[in-house]
């Protein structure tokens, strides 16, 4: 759940493109699963009398306490939860067996999409089970790679990743970003790319910003926040983004703040360089909607004033690239599912606006220039596809691809006609391509070495009509000689919000779910991009529930498809998919054994109290409006707790330096739902030094899939006893 907006998204560090039959069951009781809780001896929890008030209702909080994660209690009683989970886990045979074979399906190559930085290549590596992949450079196509950037000695325990990385145009120097325990608070700093040598520049306070290089390399833009004052760091919430230009070779307190608006504290300001480097365009965003204003300042006058050429928070306009005056934009301005339009800046009227590349039945997900080349990437069904168009928009012809799943990359360039685009599917790891876009071919440039023959395995897309009769895709994904007995092991994932597509990739601890004979099922839920602004829109504010409806409908497929049973059944999901995981368990406990909501959004009464909640609004709107408040209050996983229901069995996840979504979001959750003392268990795992995802430790990352998948293994009756 990302608060930055798409256009500062693509300047962002891309993650990696992230025979055993099953132990009979009854729909009454799966097959190892704890018929009571009542030996768990949860934690005690004490309760204190608070209460809120909204729009005349009254209601209680008892576990407020447990928001202030620093205290000695809190800490004493995460302590004390992971002794209780830990302990369960133990007992729990797949776990081990889990853990081995995630380790061995985690240590193969794994290549990042390469940058051009001068007459060398830029790319990510990771040969295995390192902690963290190194940054490699090469001179030339063919040249010797060497190691420039190694963030795993950085800290002795892994948990200092890159979280940013961006070249100046001359390939002198690497900006380079950081964050600590899973933060989403970045520092930057400078690495001169001849000796390796990192510079004194130290930029701290960055969150939700990238670096953006003046076309000279004298330094780069950014946006940072103010020191947070009188509360923790990781909660505190984030008002008032500033504008900066570093200049390098001196301090941070030497930056030229560049624009600041006192009177919108919502505001954030991202930075992108026009291809002739004379103007800097500012993206405002503001929250998780995808709408921005853009404006412009010239570079060589730092007292020039700002030009408003989008004014209004109406659509959105991501900056695709300029020939002289002629900007060209992606926006869903007169297209639900994106169009390219072009403005000429001296004469910005809508009147004069051309369409480049018209809307089509296929969702545009972004656009990037290559030379003298656009490359679109869409999305049908779900599935990607890549086209090559002139700047006049005139269709070239469509990028070969291996197969159905999810391409990216094509970085940016006006010169040239290569660039590099990452393709990978639910069962292949990421391979990388390199494409010239004059002629439209495409060579392979590194493929990872699979510890698993994919050709066992399959992936089929099916249809399914959700509750109000809405047509929902769903993929499916298991080994070939899996039998649809109606009781296989099946994890259903989902995520439906804030536009973001569920597309196919591969992870390793699908893929040791999969080995086992378990099925992996991934549901394209309204509230996500799949379909364009309004499939989005259809799963918002208080038409939520659309998503919850959907995830269920998803679930009745697979059990009257007789690929699995209620008894056979998981559902998971992270960040906003883990209050989707919650919510169903909780709306429909009769359709799962098991449930983890990863790093979920779970106190919908309190989210925009914390960091950068605030900005999840546009997505579930606010419970300061009546009408909205209704529709989450009926929803929100911690207030609709009920004693005396069989809910699944819970293993819910955190991190304790999770800036993103608060903690005690699961804290309180768990505090709540271990009270009723559910039949089954209802577990919290609490990873320490660690955050909402990204940048996770590969060594924790393995910890954490051992635990949930033997957990749900246990709980869905998938059996490991011959490994």
């Amino acid at each position: 759940m990302n608060p930055m907006p798409r256009i500062l998204l693509a300047t962002a560090v891309a993650a990696t493109l992230a025979a055993c039959a099953p132990t009979p069951s009854t729909p009454e009781q799966p097959a190892g699963t704890d018929t009571t809780s009542k030996a768990m001896n949860y934690p005690q929890a004490r309760t204190v009398d608070h209460f809120d008030e909204y729009h005349g209702e009254r209601i209680a909080d008892p576990y407020r306490w447990l928001e202030d994660i620093d205290s000695d209690e809190t800490l004493a009683w995460i302590e004390a939860q992971n002794r209780v989970t830990d302990g369960h886990l133990a007992t729990i045979g797949q776990r081990d067996a889990f853990r081995e074979r995630l380790t061995a399906l985690w240590n193969y190559e794994r290549f990042g999409v390469p940058s051009k930085v001068g007459d060398h290549y830029l790319y990510s590596y990771n040969d295995g089970l390192r902690n963290q992949p190194v940054i490699l450079i090469q001179e030339g196509i063919d040249g010797e790679p060497r190691t420039l950037l190694d963030p795993n000695t950085l800290s002795e325990d892994g948990t200092v990743a890159l979280s940013g990385l961006v070249p100046s145009k001359d390939g002198r120097h690497l900006a380079y970003g950081t964050s600590s325990g899973g933060s989403d608070w970045q520092e930057w700093r400078v690495l001169d790319v001849e000796n390796g040598q990192t510079l004194d520049d130290h930029i701290r306070w960055v969150k939700f910003s990238a670096a953006t290089w003046a076309r000279d390399g004298s330094g780069f833009w950014y946006g940072r926040y103010d020191a947070p004052e009188g509360e923790h760091a990781l909660k505190a919430v984030n008002k008032f983004q500033k504008l900066y230009f570093h200049r390098l070779g001196t301090a941070q307190d030497a930056d030229v703040l560049v624009y600041e608006r006192d009177d919108q504290p919502d505001w954030g300001f991202a930075p992108v360089l026009s291809d002739d480097g004379g103007t800097l365009l500012i993206s405002v965003w503001r929250g998780t909607e995808n709408k921005n204003l853009v404006f412009l300042k010239p570079v060589a006058d730092s007292t020039a004033p700002v030009v408003e050429l989008i004014p209004e928070f109406e659509y959105s306009y991501d900056f695709v690239g300029n020939t002289g005056n002629r900007y060209l934009f992606l926006t869903d301005d007169g297209a639900a599912r994106k169009r390219v339009i072009a403005i000429d800046i001296t004469r910005p009227a809508r009147a004069n606006w051309e369409e480049v590349i018209a809307e089509s039945d296929a969702t545009l997900g972004s656009v990037t220039r290559v030379g003298d080349r656009l490359v679109a990437q869409y999305l049908r069904d779900a599935a990607g596809q890549a086209r090559i168009f002139a700047l006049d928009g005139s269709l070239q012809g469509d990028v070969k691809l291996p197969g159905i799943g999810t391409v990216g990359g094509f970085d940016r360039s006006t010169e040239g006609s290569e660039t590099f685009f990452a393709f990978t599917s639910f069962i292949q790891p990421a391979t990388i391509h390199r494409l010239d876009v004059a002629t439209g071919e495409s060579t392979l440039f590194r493929a990872p070495k699979l510890p698993f023959d994919p050709s066992n395995y399959e992936t089929r897309q099916v249809f399914f009509n959700s509750k109000d009769g809405t047509r929902v895709p769903m993929f499916i994904t298991a080994r070939k000689d899996v039998q649809l007995d109606g009781r296989q092991p099946t994890i259903l994932y989902g995520y439906g919000g804030f536009d973001i597509a569920l597309t196919p990739g591969y992870a390793a601890y699908s893929m040791a779910w999969l080995e086992e004979g378990g099925i992996y099922a991934s549901v394209n839920l309204r509230g996500g991009g799949e379909y364009g602004r309004d499939w989005h829109h259809a799963g918002t504010r208080t038409r939520k529930q659309n998503v919850f409806d959907d995830m269920a409908a998803a679930a009745e497929y697979l059990i009257a498809n007789r690929y699995t049973s209620p008894a056979n059944m998981a559902i998971h999901g992270r960040s906003n998919g883990g209050l989707l995981a919650a919510a169903v368990a909780m709306q429909r406990p009769d359709l799962f054994a098991a449930s983890v909501p990863g790093v979920g959004v779970l106190d919908m009464l309190r989210f925009r109290e914390f960091t950068i909640g605030w900005a999840w609004e546009s997505d579930y709107g606010s419970v300061l409006d009546e009408d909205e408040f209704r529709a989450i209050r009926a929803y929100s996983p911690l207030h609709n707790i009920r004693e005396g229901v069989d809910y699944p069995a819970f293993l819910i996840t955190t991190g304790d330096h999770d800036d993103r979504v608060f903690p005690a979001h699961s804290f309180k959750y768990a505090a709540a739902l271990q009270a009723v003392n559910p039949p089954r268990p209802a577990l919290i795992r609490i990873d320490v030094r660690a955050g909402h995802g990204a940048g996770k430790p590969t060594a924790k990352q393995i910890a954490e899939w051992a635990d949930i998948l033997g957990f749900l293994a246990h709980h869905t009756g998938l059996d490991t006893s011959d490994r």
